[in-house]
């Protein structure tokens, strides 16, 4: 089962806005055994739409395009499906409906005839409803290819492949089982663990892959692997997983699931009714943010506290002055003091706390460029832990993110 998504708009492709829709379509289909052979992007341009739909033609069992659905001239999808088949617009009276009701709900200005264009769809199209927008979907089966057509709207896009496709797909196609398995490694390079598991790779039954994913301060490695029965294709992926232990011991630091850690962290303090609070200094709010980056995120998360500057962190964390004149504001201990102190302030049970020189210059501490120092406050105790990550600024805030989000998912996991 091949598949194949175009994302279209010019924004893409000057790099004005990044595609996300793309990665969002590639885990719904992988979920029910459709995996996404290629990922492309093209501008709003109806000639480029129409080749690429015809290079499709059967050599796809599934062609999903995004975008160049809605109400403007550059929005020429349909025009492009009319024309590679041989079809013409016809009025949608379910589609006018549902538009003049969005407008009476939610718009300050009169529905005008840009918006009443968008009720006409192809003639042999199926309709996708779309249930937050004006610009509905639609599905033309020709030959052996599904070819369909989605909004680029993220979160519009995202309910109608929840709601309608990903339902459709399933009664449609048999699929063969899919199964993933994603450790994550911690303190060596892609090159040192490669040599290490080159039997392991040599010696992989011909249907599972493996591939290396390095991102900043980490390896992933990704065991994936195709068949009929998934009960003998988990039983021999629990063998393989168990083989990588053995060789690779103790970098490998957990797994990764199909949903990000921060999501995973989120399940684990609401399940055990445990709140959680954050003091950041180099990473400047980016672990708030990816930990509030989904709903329900209020349920657990006290709250954070940007602490960039010294004077924060004497006059609202509570840092003791002596401490920082003693150590510097690039230490344990005041990584220590920043935990506690958001913990008190905020009354949470569970704190992290970050600080360090990012660079390129040192700042307020002469420790040497890429010191990090993440401090984790649980309900018994405060724990320390120093990093040493190298000259590159971006690298090392991305670094502290993650290593932060990683120690946390770690220690819930063991309270578990």
């Amino acid at each position: 089962m091949k598949a194949l998504i175009v994302t279209i708009g010019d924004e893409i492709l000057i790099g004005q806005i990044i595609d996300t829709n793309s990665t969002f379509i590639s885990k719904e289909l992988l979920k029910i055994g459709i995996e996404v052979s290629k990922i492309i992007s093209i501008g709003d341009n109806k000639k480029q739409i129409v080749n690429n739909l015809k290079s499709a033609q059967n050599n796809y069992d599934i062609v999903i395009l995004t975008g160049g659905l809605g109400p403007t001239n550059d929005d020429i999808t349909k025009e492009a499906f009319c024309d590679f088949f041989d079809d013409k617009l016809v009025h949608n009276p379910v589609v006018l409906k549902h538009i003049e009701n969005l407008f009476k709900k939610f718009a300050d200005n009169p529905i005008n005839h840009l918006n009443k264009a968008q009720a006409y769809l192809p003639s042999k199209a199926k309709l996708i409803p779309n249930r937050y927008g004006t610009a509905a979907g639609m599905i033309i089966q020709n030959y052996d290819t599904n070819f369909i057509s989605l909004p680029g709207v993220p979160f519009e896009m995202k309910s109608m492949v929840k709601e309608f496709l990903i339902p459709e797909l399933k009664k449609q196609f048999k699929c063969p089982f899919l199964v993933h398995r994603t450790l994550i490694t911690y303190g060596k390079g892609e090159s040192f663990i490669a040599k290490k598991l080159t039997n392991f790779e040599s010696n992989l039954p011909s249907n599972f892959k493996f591939a290396y994913l390095p991102n900043y301060g980490r390896v992933r490695l990704r065991l994936s692997a195709k068949g009929n029965d998934k009960n003998i294709l988990e039983i021999e992926m629990d063998k393989l997983v168990s083989k990588l232990y053995k060789l690779l011991g103790k970098l490998i630091i957990g797994y990764e699931t199909l949903n990000p850690i921060e999501l995973e962290i989120g399940k684990k303090l609401i399940e055990s009714g445990l709140t959680l609070s954050i003091a950041e200094s180099l990473t400047g709010g980016l672990i708030s943010s990816r930990l509030t980056s989904f709903s329900g995120s209020s349920k657990f998360f006290k709250g954070s506290i940007v602490s960039y500057s010294t004077f924060s962190k004497q006059n609202i964390l509570g840092v003791n002055s002596e401490s920082i004149k003693k150590y510097s504001v690039v230490s344990s201990q005041i990584s220590n003091e920043m935990s506690l102190g958001v913990k008190k302030l905020l009354k949470s049970d569970y704190s992290i706390s970050t600080t360090g020189n990012a660079g390129p210059t040192k700042g307020e501490s002469n420790k040497n460029i890429g010191k990090i120092f993440i401090s984790l406050a649980t309900p018994n105790n405060v724990k320390s832990f120093e990093f040493d990550f190298g000259t590159n600024r971006e690298k090392n805030i991305n670094k502290t993110v993650n290593k932060a989000l990683e120690l946390l998912f770690n220690e819930l996991s063991k309270s578990n």
